[in-house]
């Protein structure tokens, strides 16, 4: 009964969201100011996408700042067909990653810009642009995806706030508007992934839009004055780990920078990350640790630090940095599905469940999350609760050994035996030679 009780508060939840979702869309957003960026290098081939908003009629347009490093020229496309191109550059803050381009001569559609100080949990958020690996001959097809305020807190720099939204950003989204439920941008869509969709908030961003009355720079100079950035280097290591799964070529971009600066947060973070992927994880463990000497309270970090100490059995270390995750962050995905993993592991199944439970809330498609669900359930002897929530993983893409041997079991228990035989025949398709399961499903009652 309690399952069923939070699967009804749950729907609510949702339906609730829906309800704001659709008073969003009594009227659409006004696309036509939201524009593709194609940057081409010095011979005019296609190095990225990024996307961006115009923010002022006669052609101010707003984007994140790594859309345009090493960018000889950006075009800019439309949705109603229109193109214009980056005349200049009025602003760049390499810090907080957003700049504000000019473009040519003309008079443009624009977005409301709203106010971001005002945000509070579960406030509705939509995100628009446009995903690189949709964008062909110069053109793409503008995406708009949904959801709501996770939270507003600082990341790697504990003085620059972003919004954590489950609005999806893809690659390509970078520097598109994220907008309120009366469609006025509150954010620059930023950084993509599970649980860490971040938008940079619009206030930062804002008082300076009416300072383009002065003259503008070109990118040429923008090009000069980055030879010598970090945040310019920063930004190509970062398009080397993920945009081409090339970690050893991101190794020497943040191994530059770190020699330049050692507390430069973000290069040890990312440095952790291609380390991971080299498969040197106590070099990732480290370069983890420096983040955290340097920021104790970088949610991410503690997150995936935290899974390190968790995969090595550390799991006082692990639900300690889950736990500081949380406090920091208390709608963090990830880290409430890591916190309950670790505490089931710490035979804690009970404490489990809230943690798991309120992941799922903010995430009911997180499979993983309710696989671990049903792990403390099956713990606490719910098993009916246990088994509507292992099935809902299995529709939801998980196929885990130990999920069907706990299946079996409480077919078995209910005295249900197709049921465990079925899991058991599953079993053997997954580990053929497991005796175990060939004995038990000798032993079980014919009821056919």
């Amino acid at each position: 009964m309690r399952n069923r009780l939070f699967l009804s508060a749950l729907h609510c939840f949702i339906i609730g969201l829906m309800i704001v979702s659709g008073s969003a869309s009594a009227y659409e957003v006004n696309k036509n100011a939201v524009a593709l960026l194609i940057a081409k290098d010095k011979a005019g081939k296609t190095v990225g996408t990024g996307s961006g908003f115009v923010a002022r009629p006669e052609g101010t347009l707003v984007t994140n700042y790594h859309v345009l490093v090493d960018a000889h020229s950006i075009d800019v496309r439309f949705p109603d067909g229109s193109q214009s191109e980056v005349a200049g550059v009025f602003k760049v803050d390499r810090v907080r990653d957003f700049a504000i381009l000019k473009l040519k001569k003309g008079f443009y559609s624009t977005l409301e810009i709203g106010d971001s100080s005002s945000l509070q949990p579960y406030d509705y958020t939509s995100a628009l642009g446009y995903l690189s690996d949709q964008v062909s001959e110069d053109n793409g097809q503008i995406v708009q995806t949904y959801g709501f305020v996770l939270g507003v807190h600082p990341q790697a720099n504990p003085n620059i706030p972003f919004i954590y939204t489950t609005s999806a950003f893809g690659p390509g989204f970078s520097g598109g508007p994220v907008v309120n439920k009366s469609n006025q941008v509150i954010g620059l869509a930023t950084v993509e992934g599970r649980s860490i969709n971040l938008a940079l908030p619009i206030n930062p961003v804002k008082e300076f839009l009416d300072s383009t009355t002065k003259a503008a720079f070109s990118l040429q100079q923008l090009l000069d004055e980055d030879q010598t950035s970090l945040e310019a280097m920063y930004y190509r290591g970062n398009y080397f780990l993920y945009g081409l799964g090339d970690p050893e070529k991101a190794i020497a971009e943040f191994e530059k920078i770190l020699a330049k600066n050692p507390n430069y947060i973000l290069a040890h973070y990312d440095l952790a990350v291609a380390y991971r992927d080299q498969g040197m994880l106590d070099k990732a463990i480290a370069q983890y640790e420096k983040t955290l000497e340097l920021n104790p309270n970088f949610p991410e970090a503690l997150s995936n630090l935290g899974g390190y100490y968790f995969r090595s059995g550390k799991l006082d270390k692990a639900v300690k940095l889950f736990k500081k995750a949380v406090q920091t962050y208390p709608n963090f995905i990830q880290a409430l599905s890591n916190l309950g993993t670790a505490l089931n592991k710490q035979g804690r199944p009970e404490e489990a469940v809230t943690h798991l439970k309120k992941a799922l809330v903010l995430d009911p498609e997180f499979g993983i999350a309710n696989f671990n669900l049903g792990n403390a359930l099956f713990a606490l002897n719910r098993l009916d609760e246990a088994q509507e929530v292992f099935e809902l993983s299995q529709e939801q893409g998980i196929d885990f050994l130990s999920m069907h041997w706990k299946l079996y079991e409480i077919h078995k228990k209910n005295k249900k035996f197709q049921n465990a035989e079925k899991e058991l025949k599953t079993i053997l398709e997954i580990d053929p030679l497991n005796e175990d399961a060939k004995k038990k499903l000798s032993e079980l009652p014919i009821t056919h």
